[in-house]
């Protein structure tokens, strides 16, 4: 008997947020707990920006897990400007988005190194959304598979354990565009990335492991995502920062 894979939504609120905005984003978040779906039928995660996690951990409704949007290769010790896996998880976040799309193009992160962030982070005790997606050109060229199939074996080699791992695939010409993989292209990227996981690795932790979508995910195009059967959640942006998210959540009643 496969076990249901339990829905999975998170909101990257990536560089934004003053401390009334984060503040305000909390009371709203907080205020709609009550008409979420029940915390045993869907995890809910939100990623501030590392200087706010305090704050929101302090004030948000343990509803609502907390996760760092990035984290080092390395331990402690002199990397100026790097957080450490160890440092998030000695502040009780058990979480880490590693390899977001806007730290491969904007920071030169590549294959390698994301995997061996995902490596040391799990090392360290974290669960990390490891996140994987082409771009508007290598699509355009049918390179949807093979750029997603390398980046997912890059962060494969690193994984100890599978089941700490949430991969994210977020196609990079969908996010903060407005343009949103239709259901049906969402879908055939998740059914193949599963395929690949099965060949790969195990038919067991290709079952198990929950892909979720992300790029320019909102209230109203959740629902038909989310009614994909290889689609287990999502990795929401700039409408993790508004009361659209709460809708998002809604999307798994």
């Amino acid at each position: 008997l496969v076990m249901a894979r339990k829905p999975f939504v998170g909101g990257n609120w990536k560089c934004n947020g003053s401390k009334e905005s984060v503040g305000a984003l909390v009371d709203i978040l907080n205020g709609a707990e009550s008409s979420l779906p029940p915390a045993s039928t869907v995890d809910v995660v939100v990623a501030p920006v590392a200087i706010h996690i305090p704050f929101v951990q302090s004030a948000l409704k343990p509803y609502f897990a907390i996760s760092a949007q990035n984290c080092s290769a390395q331990g402690n010790g002199a990397y100026t400007g790097e957080l450490s896996a160890d440092m998030i998880k000695d502040f009780g976040i058990s979480w880490v988005i590693i390899g977001h799309s806007e730290r491969r193009k904007l920071y030169g992160e590549g294959n390698e190194l994301v995997g061996k962030k995902v490596e040391h982070a799990l090392k360290n005790g974290l669960s990390v959304i490891a996140c994987i997606g082409e771009t508007l050109e290598q699509r355009e060229a049918n390179e949807t598979l093979a750029v997603c199939e390398a980046q997912l074996s890059a962060i494969a080699a690193g994984i100890s354990d599978w089941s700490k791992v949430v991969i994210a695939y977020e196609p990079v010409w969908a996010i903060g565009t407005g343009v949103v993989a239709t259901p049906e292209q969402a879908q055939e990227v998740h059914a193949s990335l599963r395929a690949f996981i099965k060949t790969k690795f195990s038919a067991d932790i290709a079952s198990a492991v929950r892909i979720i979508y992300g790029g320019s995910v909102t209230g109203d195009s959740a629902s038909n995502l989310a009614s994909k059967e290889d689609v287990d959640g999502f990795l929401v942006g700039g409408a993790s920062l508004k009361p659209d998210f709460v809708k998002i959540i809604s999307a798994f009643k």
